[in-house]
C-alpha cells in the first residue's frame, strides 16, 4: 500500500505547487502590467480570469503527463510544460476575447504564462531531481522469441531514464527454470507471442512474488480489454468489443471535425500560402502532391499533401516507405516533415468527409494489402475514418513498427469519443516540437548477443 500512497502524495504536491506558481505568476503579471487603479476598479474582472486559468492549466498539465515525472526525461518536461502552456495561453486569450473584449488587457494574459512557464519548469526540476533519487535501478528479463527480444531490447536502450537494464532473456519457457532467474529480476516483460497459458503462469508468479510484470500486448488481449461481462445462466461469459464505433459517436466525431477543421481551415490559409511560394521557388513543380489511400470501410480516396519528393520519385523504384536521410526529399521537403506543414491540405480531406481529425493515417492501397496479409487484424483499422494524427503518432514514432502502430489504432478504435480525440489532439502539438516523430524507417539496431542474456539452450523457444 505505501508504494501506492507515496506517488499519489507526491502527485498531489505537484498540482498543489502548480497552483501557488500560477496564482504568483499572475498576480506579478498583473502588478507589473496594470497600474493600481486599474486593478482596484477592476477587482472582479481580472479576480476572475485566475481560477479559470488555474483550471485550463491543470488540465492541460495533465493531458501532458507532467503527474508522472518519475520515469520521462527532464527535456520531454520541459517541452511538455511548454506545450501545455500555450495551449492555455491560447484557450484564455480566447476567452478573454469572447467574455471581455477590449476590457481585459491581454499583456497580463501573455506575461502571466512566461512567468508560469519558467516556474512550473524549475518546480518541476526539483521535483524530477526527487524521483530520480527515489526511484533505483531494475533488472528486467525479455520473455519472447529471440526476434521480439530484439526488438524490446533496442528501444530499452534508447530509454535510460526508465533504468530498465537488461539481464536474463527467456526464449524457452518449457525447459528452462525461469523462476530461479527471476528471483533476482524487478521487471518481467512478455513479448506478444507467447502463448496465453505461459503469460498467466508468468504474471501469477509476479503478483505472488512482488515482481512487476509489462504485458506487450497482441490483437486478441485488445479485444478482452474493452469486452463485457455476460452470463449463460451462471456462468460468466467475456463479449468482447466490435471495434466499431457507435453511431453517435461518429456523428459526435463529424460534428467535431467539421467545427475544428472549419476554424482550422481558415487559419491555416496564410501558411499554406506561404509554403505553396515557397515550394515553386526552391523546388519548382507541382505545389500539391495528391495519393489514393485507404478510406473507411476500405474505400480508396485521394489525400492532398504539399510535395516534400523530388518529382516521380518513385518513378523506378515503386511503393516504399520513407527511410532515414531518405533521398528522395527535398530540402524544404525535410524542413515541411519536421513541423508537420506539408500535411496542412489534409485539412480540406477532413471537411469534405474522407478523414477525421484523429483516427489511424491513412495507408496506400499496395500497403494495405501486404501488412492486411502479415497481419490480418490490420483490416480492423478501416472501422472507422482515417485521420490527420491518432494514438499511433502521438505514443510512437514515425519509424514504429506496423504491429505496434496497429496496437495503437485499435486502442484509439475502442475507446475513441470527443474526450479522447481532443486529448489527442492537444498532445498532438507535442509532437510537432519531437524530432523522433518524424524520423523515416530503417533506424540503425544494435544488435542483441542472445547467448549473453539468455537462460535457456534453445534460443527459438515454443511460442
Amino acid at each position: 500500500m505505501q508504494n501506492r500512497k507515496f506517488p499519489q502524495s507526491r502527485k498531489l504536491i505537484l498540482f498543489l505547487g502548480d497552483m501557488a506558481w500560477i496564482a504568483i505568476a499572475y498576480i506579478i503579471a498583473t502588478s507589473i502590467i496594470l497600474d493600481r487603479d486599474i486593478i482596484v476598479n477592476n477587482i472582479y474582472l481580472y479576480s476572475g480570469m485566475l481560477p479559470v486559468t488555474m483550471v485550463i492549466s491543470s488540465l492541460l498539465l495533465n493531458i501532458n503527463g507532467l503527474y508522472s515525472i518519475g520515469r520521462k526525461r527532464f527535456a520531454e518536461i520541459i517541452l511538455s510544460t511548454f506545450v501545455a502552456n500555450l495551449c492555455t495561453l491560447i484557450l484564455v486569450m480566447a476567452l478573454s476575447f469572447f467574455f471581455y473584449e477590449s476590457s481585459y488587457s491581454r499583456g497580463v494574459i501573455a506575461l502571466s504564462a512566461v512567468l508560469s512557464t519558467s516556474m512550473l519548469i524549475l518546480w518541476r526540476y526539483f521535483g524530477w531531481q526527487l524521483e530520480q533519487k527515489l526511484h533505483s535501478k531494475r533488472t528486467v528479463m525479455l520473455m519472447g522469441t529471440a526476434e521480439e527480444c530484439d526488438h524490446v531490447y533496442n528501444r530499452l536502450r534508447l530509454q535510460p531514464q526508465l533504468k530498465l537494464k537488461l539481464k536474463y532473456i527467456c526464449t524457452e519457457i518449457e525447459t528452462s527454470d525461469w523462476r530461479k532467474a527471476a528471483e533476482d529480476i524487478d521487471v518481467i516483460i512478455l513479448c506478444p507471442e507467447m502463448r496465453h497459458r505461459y503469460k498467466v503462469s508468468v504474471i501469477n508468479y509476479c503478483h505472488q512474488n512482488g515482481k512487476t510484470a509489462l504485458l506487450i500486448p497482441n490483437t486478441y488481449e485488445i479485444f478482452c480489454t474493452g469486452a463485457e461481462l455476460d452470463k449463460i445462466d451462471d456462468i460468466p461469459v467475456l463479449r468482447p468489443q466490435s471495434l466499431y464505433p457507435s453511431l453517435e459517436v461518429r456523428s459526435l466525431k463529424r460534428l467535431l471535425d467539421i467545427v475544428l477543421s472549419g476554424i482550422g481551415f481558415i487559419c491555416a490559409l496564410p501558411f499554406m500560402a506561404v509554403t505553396a511560394i515557397a515550394i515553386k521557388i526552391f523546388d519548382p513543380g507541382p505545389i500539391l502532391y495528391s495519393q489514393i489511400r485507404t478510406g473507411r470501410n476500405g474505400k480508396e480516396f485521394r489525400v492532398y499533401k504539399f510535395r516534400t519528393m523530388r518529382v516521380d520519385a518513385e518513378k523506378y523504384t515503386g511503393p516504399m516507405l520513407a527511410q532515414e536521410n531518405d533521398p528522395r526529399i527535398t530540402r524544404l521537403g525535410k524542413f515541411l516533415r519536421t513541423v508537420r506543414l506539408d500535411e496542412l491540405p489534409q485539412i480540406w480531406n477532413v471537411v469534405i468527409g474522407d478523414m477525421s481529425l484523429v483516427g489511424p493515417r491513412p495507408e496506400r492501397p499496395f500497403f494495405v494489402e501486404q501488412f492486411t496479409k502479415e497481419i490480418p487484424e490490420y483490416a480492423y483499422r478501416h472501422n472507422v475514418k482515417p485521420g490527420i494524427t491518432g494514438m499511433a503518432q502521438v505514443y510512437g514514432k514515425y519509424n514504429t513498427t506496423p504491429f505496434d502502430k496497429l496496437v495503437y489504432d485499435l486502442m484509439y478504435i475502442e475507446k475513441c469519443g470527443l474526450l479522447m480525440d481532443l486529448t489527442i489532439i492537444i498532445q498532438t502539438v507535442k509532437v510537432l516540437f519531437t524530432k523522433s516523430a518524424t524520423e523515416g524507417a530503417g533506424i540503425e539496431q544494435k544488435p542483441l548477443n542472445i547467448e549473453k542474456y539468455d537462460i535457456g539452450k534453445d534460443i527459438y523457444g515454443d511460442f
